[in-house]
This record gives structure tokens, C-alpha cells and sequence, in this order.
């Protein structure tokens, strides 16, 4: 699609801020906060706050639009975002100049830090240093993200770091059973983000950013996205199977994780797109794999949560 070509006519100021903040990439965020806090009920034995869930949720939703916004200003500035797609911001549609959306993200930091101060010092100490990682990543992700270390900083911030945080926010204190059984869907992730960068290798090539996706070319591009994409079953599976098996210190998931199978063939859909790349079935296909990946993060993250309540019923039952 060419550069100048704006979506909507005259769209409104509060849709030009919604796109602005990617709403579409934030179950990213939100799904491990809803996954931590289910685990901190049904396996940590917290009573449930609904109160410090629902603000603990709006937190991360605030930080990870500022940290869209901020990286849609970036990837401008630095000619990396020009052309329009149906996932893209409000700086590049032409909606909203690279310097408002900065003072927003600036605003939106800046309100996220304070209540994340708030919620943790009504909590519990630890969340003052899980948090503090989370923002710190999220403020410097650009600058993470052109040194190959973006999915690093999302694999943290969107994955294991929010799980962590609801974990405390709901009993109070830190543990690391919700890091481990996160990853699975950390990775998933990392896959939105290696979808956007295997698309854009060829552009980020040419000013000198290198990717994951860079280094790894579009064949190890593949062979990473499938790893991204199949791995989470496969781990889910050894951290139900291996703790049983072995006796060793860490706790077995409970049996209702194999639910997460159900999400297989959205995963297999998206192999499929994947794989054919270069001859898609819709001119879109490969284009948008990366919104089309975040969906399946969604469907992932349901069913792992759903896992948890169903283990909840069958223990309080």
C-alpha cells in the first residue's frame, strides 16, 4: 500500500488515539496479568481482589500503549514505518504528527509509573522491583529492539514479568511458579513481534536495524516462527508429564493444561500462512501475520486460563 494513503477520512480525535495505542496487540500484555491472577487464586490461595485485578489490568494496558506509541514514533523518525497496513498506528496513516503521539506516550508512562507505584506499595514490596524492571524495559524498547534484543524485552515485559506482577498484587509476595508456567505463552509473544520483523527485513535491512529476524534470514526465520509457534504445547506437555515422572522440586501443571491442545490448529493455520509466504492465498496473508499471531495469543492464553479455573472447580469441588 503506498505511503500516502490515509484509511478514513476525517476519523475522530478519540479514534486517532485508540489506534495510536495498537489495541489490537494488547491481550499480548493483558493475558499474562489474567493468567497470573487466576494462578495466584486457584495455586497461590489468594483471595481474589477484583478491585486490584481490574486496576493492576489498566495499569498494563496504559504502559503497553505507551510503549506502542513510542515505537511507532521510532520506527518513524527513523524511516522504518512508512507504509500503511491494517495493524499500523496513528503516526503513519498521517493521523496524528510524530511529536503528539511522543507527548502522549510521555503522559501515558508517566501515569502507568505512578500507579504501578501505588498498587505496589498497597501490595507487596517485590512488585516494586518486578515493576521497575517491566517500565525500564518498556521506556528503552526501541532501543532494545534495534540491538536485537526485542524479544528479549517483550518475552519479559509481556510475558513473564506481568504474570509475576498479578501473582503479587494478589498475594502479596513473590514466587516463580508464575515465570515458569508463563513462558509458554511469552513466547507467543515473541512470535507477534517475529512475524513484524521477518515482514520488514528487507526495509529494517536497509537502515542498518538488525532484528532476530535480521540475523536469521527468511529460512531461519521460518525455522524460528515454527519453534515460537509449536514449542508452548510442547513445554506445556513436559510440565505436566516431567515433574510426575521424575519426582523433582518442580510442581507438575495440573492435568486441565492439556486444554491448551484445543488451540493446535490456530496454530497450524498460521504455519500454513507462514509457509506460504511468497505465494499467500490472500494478497494479506503474510502481511498481517503478525495481528493474525496475536489472536492466536489470545485463544492461547484463554484456554491456559481457563485451565487454571477448571483445576480451581475440581479442587474447591
Amino acid at each position: 500500500m503506498p505511503e500516502n494513503t490515509v484509511a478514513d477520512a476525517a476519523p475522530s480525535a478519540l479514534k486517532k488515539w485508540i489506534v495510536a495505542a495498537r489495541p489490537w496487540s494488547l491481550p499480548a500484555s493483558t493475558m499474562p496479568v489474567v493468567f497470573g491472577t487466576a494462578l495466584a487464586v486457584v495455586i497461590g490461595g489468594a483471595r481474589f481482589s477484583p478491585l486490584l485485578f481490574i486496576w493492576a489490568l489498566a495499569t498494563m494496558v496504559v504502559l503497553h500503549s505507551a510503549a506502542n506509541m513510542l515505537s511507532d514514533v521510532y520506527d518513524f523518525r527513523h524511516g522504518l514505518d512508512r507504509d500503511v497496513t491494517p495493524v499500523s498506528g496513528a503516526v503513519v496513516r498521517g493521523w496524528l504528527t510524530d511529536r503528539q503521539v511522543f507527548r502522549g506516550a510521555s503522559v501515558l508512562f508517566g501515569l502507568g509509573a505512578l500507579s504501578g507505584l501505588l498498587i505496589a506499595w498497597l501490595t507487596g514490596k517485590s512488585l516494586f522491583i518486578v515493576g521497575g524492571i517491566g517500565l525500564g524495559v518498556g521506556v528503552f524498547y526501541t532501543l532494545l529492539k534495534a540491538r536485537a534484543l526485542g524479544d528479549f524485552a517483550v518475552f519479559l515485559d509481556f510475558g513473564l514479568l506481568g504474570a509475576a506482577g498479578a501473582w503479587i498484587v494478589q498475594t502479596g509476595s513473590f514466587s516463580w511458579l508464575p515465570i515458569v508456567w508463563t513462558v509458554p505463552m511469552a513466547m507467543l509473544v515473541i512470535a507477534i513481534l517475529h512475524a513484524n520483523n521477518w515482514r520488514d527485513i528487507a526495509s529494517d535491512g536497509q537502515r542498518r536495524v538488525k532484528t532476530v529476524a535480521g540475523h536469521l534470514g527468511d529460512r531461519g526465520s521460518l525455522a524460528y516462527y515454527g519453534c515460537l509457534l509449536f514449542g508452548p504445547f510442547l513445554i506445556d506437555l513436559a510440565f505436566i508429564a516431567v515433574p510426575r515422572l521424575t519426582g523433582g522440586p518442580l510442581r507438575a501443571m495440573p492435568l486441565t493444561f492439556a486444554l491448551t491442545l484445543f488451540a493446535l490448529p490456530s496454530a497450524l493455520r498460521l504455519w500454513g500462512r507462514a509457509v506460504r509466504r511468497a505465494a499467500p492465498l490472500q494478497p494479506m496473508d503474510f502481511v498481517i501475520l503478525d495481528g493474525a499471531t496475536a489472536r492466536h495469543n489470545l485463544i492461547f492464553g484463554l484456554v491456559s486460563t481457563a485451565a487454571v479455573i477448571l483445576e480451581g472447580f475440581m479442587k474447591w469441588g
